[in-house]
Parts: C-alpha cells; structure tokens; sequence
C-alpha cells in the first residue's frame, strides 16, 4: 500500500493577510473590469473598477 498523500505547508499569518491592511487603509489596487460602458440612470459612460486585492468594486463616471 503507498501513501499518495501531500503535506502542505500552513501559510504563515503574513502570507496569510498579505495585502489586507493596506485596503483596511483605503490604499486599493484597482484594475478596470469593464471599459466603455453605458449607465441608462445617468445617461454616461461608466467605468467599472474592482480592487485585485479585497475585491471591492466602484464604478467611476467620465
């Protein structure tokens, strides 16, 4: 009988939290989603942003 079993390393708690405080902080990294987009309610393009790290979203009006 073999063992086909993996032993994983635990993440440490800076590995694990990396990147959280800094958006606590409001410090995001937004990165565009959807470029070009019409709001029927505003009657404008819109831009839809998500932050790469929490996965926050705000739609920014040009």
């Amino acid at each position: 009988m073999s063992d086909n079993v993996i032993a994983f390393k635990r993440p440490s708690a800076q590995e694990k939290h990396k990147g959280k405080t800094l958006c606590r902080s409001g410090f995001h990294k937004w990165k565009v989603v959807t470029e070009r987009k019409f709001d029927v309610k505003q009657g404008k393009l819109v831009t839809q942003l998500r932050c790469t790290r929490c996965g926050k979203e705000k739609v920014e009006a040009l």
